[in-house]
């Protein structure tokens, strides 16, 4: 199947700044491009781009003075296989001492992932006794997809694994990091990613369409995905960034005082009344 993919942004900015972002398609993920992606910055800035810690695509555009918004926008068609999440209930659960080096990382705290408090008690009185591997990340989406209620109105960018624990309401990002946590605090690797996920397979949702965030997690000798918010596997995800949490994954960071005034996203699936965003020439 082929999916449309892109997005339009604009920040209002009130001094010369650095602005950074993640907001191509995933390394992983470029192969499956049916063109390069077609990301324009207005005005046209000076852009660096390039690949940071963690594989990722990213960018960044100097703001000069006298320049009082920057808008980017993208456009993209991308190949997907069109299968649900890949999932593994026989795969195995590594002990610490047996993975790879490179996972490590992803089982301590990070700055909205607090393994290293009421959480780890909490984590393994409510799953210390469940099956191992995938079956007891699946009990920690069920808990945490039933623990918090989604409400855009409620999103804020602070809000922490524990914060949403407590407060029981969020966003994606609020069930991704409290899933992470909890699976962090059982010794399982995790990591935080983000990206397109449009309601391809599903009933189409009223709301607005906006970036998705879920998480991966190492089982066997692979990664596998789950997502906590929407607790089933979906068609159609398109990855941008993997991190810790979503302090590692910002879609755009300035370094100054900025205001989003647009923002609007596609995730389409192609079809004959919605052709190809981008062709191959």
């Amino acid at each position: 199947m082929l999916i449309n993919i892109g997005f339009d942004i604009t920040l209002g900015v009130t001094a010369p700044t650095a602005l950074l972002y993640m907001l191509r398609v995933h390394p992983s993920r470029q192969a499956d491009l049916l063109a390069p992606e077609s990301l324009q910055v207005w005005p046209n800035l000076q852009r660096d781009e390039y690949i940071d810690g963690f594989g990722n695509n990213c960018g960044r555009l100097i703001v000069p003075l006298g320049v009082s918004s920057v808008t980017l926008t993208n456009r993209a068609t991308i190949n997907d296989s069109g299968a649900l999440d890949a999932v593994d209930y026989n795969a195995f659960q590594l002990e610490a001492k047996d993975l790879p080096i490179s996972t490590l990382q992803f089982l301590l705290p990070s700055r909205y992932c607090e393994v290293d408090s009421e959480l780890m008690q909490f984590a393994w009185a409510r799953f210390g006794n469940t099956p191992l591997g995938a079956a007891r990340v699946q009990a920690i989406c069920d808990f945490v997809h039933q623990h918090i209620r989604f409400d855009y109105q409620c999103a804020r960018p602070t809000r922490t694994a524990l914060d949403g624990y407590r407060e029981r309401v969020g966003v994606c990002r609020d069930f991704t990091h409290l899933a992470v946590t909890l699976c962090r605090c059982m010794n399982i690797p995790a990591r935080y990613v983000t990206g397109y996920l449009g309601d391809i397979g599903v009933p189409v949702m009223p709301s607005p369409m906006d970036f998705s965030a879920w998480f991966e997690v190492f089982l066997g000798d692979r990664w596998f995905t789950f997502d906590a918010r929407h607790n089933a596997r979906r068609i159609g995800r398109v990855v941008m960034a993997k991190g810790r949490d979503a302090g590692d994954v910002p879609i755009t960071m300035g370094f100054g005082q900025q205001q989003l005034t647009q923002f609007h996203v596609i995730t389409d699936e192609v079809t004959p009344q919605t052709p190809p965003l981008l062709q191959v020439a």
